[in-house]
């Protein structure tokens, strides 16, 4: 089988490139290991936001379908002390330019903008070989073959096309998310809801936090952040769900009770999540008939931005193949040119607001005074 553009990954920044080109009139498919859209969950909110995501699902035409998917009162942003106490409050008025989707129902939007036969499910990629010329065969685990002469790499933190550019490998950060959820959290977590408020809630002492996003239907959404060695993670027996939650807890004794309340009544097996990330400066010389996008180019610590890049990302390059028919190699180097660019500052920006303002030797005050400086605009 041959196919003029192969995307990897049915994630949001490749299904925004797939839309992106499908506007214009170009055909791509994109080829996704996992089984269906509904293999799995997607994962928490989004906020999106309205210099790069916003403007990608603009170039896709789907603007006015990601309106109809913001959860109401989701930009509310709170930052407390282990104590409990609120030490910056802003709600969401609608002013801040970032408003809150379910993921899972973006990435459903992406996936129905597209004709039925875009994306090919089941399609897991075991190698990726240069043939010359630009072009590259795929070849996936059922031993199936694909020639293309143009392969996008949208496969995320362990990318298999990534190594056709670049050596670099993401690398661990020193930090560790664990994530869990409450459910009928109104009605079930009093204390927990009410700690947490409308949106997102920051519970923050030096190397630590607890945050938490509320999600519709009264869930609650923790992701427990700790700078640890990997040892530490690693030492954890996260088959024992409830040993798991009662080793991450003990690093928060002292802390109000609605607060470690959000790690040991958590209702779903805890997730550890080693955070990774290539390096800030990560780049790559050009590579005929191959680019990246998304975690795959730019492998950041969570810091608020990755599906907003993935998208633009996504966008941009969309535009750029738009821009230089009949010459990918153009396209490419124009679209690698910004890539770079932006991926960088968004790195660099990132570690600084997750390694000194939320985590760093100040915290929670360093954040607090972060987002009074920034008018809370983030």
């Amino acid at each position: 089988m041959d196919t003029q553009i192969a995307i990897i990954g049915a994630g949001l920044g490749g299904l925004t490139l797939a839309r992106v080109l499908h506007v214009h009139g170009i055909a791509a498919t994109v080829f996704e290991a996992e089984a269906s859209a509904n293999a799995r969950a997607q994962g928490g909110m989004l906020d999106i936001h309205e210099e790069n995501g916003q403007l990608a699902l603009k170039a896709a035409g789907l603007f006015d379908k990601f309106l109809e998917i913001i959860h109401e009162g989701g930009q509310e942003i709170r930052v407390i002390d282990k104590d409990g106490t609120v030490l910056f409050a802003k709600p969401d008025d609608g002013s801040g330019g970032r408003p809150e989707v379910p993921r899972g129902d973006l990435r459903r939007i992406l996936l129905d903008s597209l004709p039925a036969d875009t994306v090919r499910w089941g399609c897991k990629v075991t190698a990726v070989s240069p043939l010359g010329g630009g072009r590259h065969v795929l070849t996936f685990a059922d031993g199936s073959t694909v020639t293309t002469d143009l392969l996008v790499g949208a496969d995320g933190a362990w990318s298999k096309v990534r190594p056709l550019v670049t050596e670099a490998k993401p690398a661990y950060v020193g930090m560790v998310f664990i994530e869990t959820y409450l459910f009928d959290a109104d009605s079930r977590h009093k204390a927990s809801a009410e700690a947490v408020g409308g949106g997102s809630m920051m519970a923050l002492s030096p190397g630590k936090g607890i945050f938490a996003h509320r999600e519709p239907k009264g869930v609650l959404h923790t992701y427990v952040e700790l700078s640890k060695p990997r040892d530490w993670i690693d030492g954890i027996d996260f088959t024992d769900p409830a040993t798991a939650l009662a080793s991450v807890a003990k690093e928060f004794d002292g802390w109000a009770p609605e607060l470690t309340a959000l790690i040991t009544d958590g209702e779903t097996d805890p997730v550890p999540r080693p955070i990774h990330a290539l390096p800030v400066t990560h780049r790559w010389d050009r590579v005929p008939g191959v680019t990246l996008l998304g975690d795959a180019a730019h492998l950041m610590p969570p810091n608020g931005e990755g599906a907003n890049l993935a998208m633009f990302d996504g966008a941009e390059l969309g535009k750029a193949i738009a821009a230089n028919p009949g010459d990918i190699e153009a396209a490419l180097v124009a679209y690698e040119k910004e890539l770079f660019l932006r991926g960088e500052a968004a790195a660099a920006a990132g570690d600084e607001v997750l390694f000194e303002k939320l985590l760093g030797p100040n915290a929670p005050q360093s954040l607090v005074d972060f987002f009074v400086n920034n008018h809370a605009d983030n």
